[in-house]
């Protein structure tokens, strides 16, 4: 599409329309295509919506950057708020703190998975003990399961033993699933306590939660 269809595109009343426009900016100079971008943050649609944040994230300017932080503070539509959490971790340790003070104040499952998983790409284990300690938390069973994977994630670092004592309660947990992650998670630390956890788990009443100790 020529940039004046482009254009003509993102002013239609059809979504369908605007969305055609949104994806053909991704062909255009980032230069090009952020301003247009920009006019659609708000759109009354939430795919062309997610669209723009997930085009937005092509730019990698402060402009772009602000956009993106209002999507995933204040867009009414977790999708949204989800897709602009992504784009925002493309920001690198720039973006971490607003991760994790978004991951605190929106407990959408959706948004939540989301930033935990570009955090536990980044080496962050701050952040990544944050979010985990606060995922664990509550009864969202996916965040949560997602967490005990996290809180794997921290041995050998220097969160290690913080780590380890928010998973050591977890090994009597009545949910097998949660105790099978829990077995996952700590094979992975090199400390006593850990052994002992998932010699324990070995003798589980649940062969999948036994075959985790074993890596079956």
């Amino acid at each position: 599409m020529e940039i004046s269809e482009i254009e003509a595109a993102l002013q239609s009343s059809n979504s369908q329309d605007r969305l055609r426009g949104i994806t053909a900016l991704r062909k255009c100079d980032a230069a090009v295509a952020l301003p247009m971008l920009l006019t659609k943050v708000d759109d009354p649609e939430f795919m062309v919506r997610s669209f723009v944040a997930m085009g937005l994230r092509k730019s990698q300017t402060a402009e772009s950057f602000a956009a993106l932080l209002k999507m995933m503070q204040f867009d009414r539509d977790p999708n949204v708020r989800a897709e602009a959490a992504n784009s925002v971790s493309m920001f690198g340790t720039e973006a971490i703190s607003h991760l994790v003070e978004a991951f605190r104040r929106d407990d959408n499952w959706l948004v939540r998975r989301s930033i935990m998983a570009p955090l536990y790409e980044m080496q962050c284990p701050d952040a990544v003990f944050e979010i985990c300690a606060i995922g664990l938390v509550g009864e969202d069973v996916p965040v949560q399961e997602v967490a005990i994977d996290g809180f794997g994630l921290l041995a050998n670092t220097e969160k290690q033993e913080e780590a380890l004592q928010q998973l050591l309660p977890l090994v009597s947990s009545d949910y097998w699933g949660t105790r099978m992650r829990v077995a996952r998670a700590l094979r992975k630390f090199d400390n006593p306590q850990a052994r002992a956890a998932v010699s324990y788990l070995a003798k589980d009443r649940d062969h999948r939660v036994v075959g985790a100790t074993l890596n079956i």
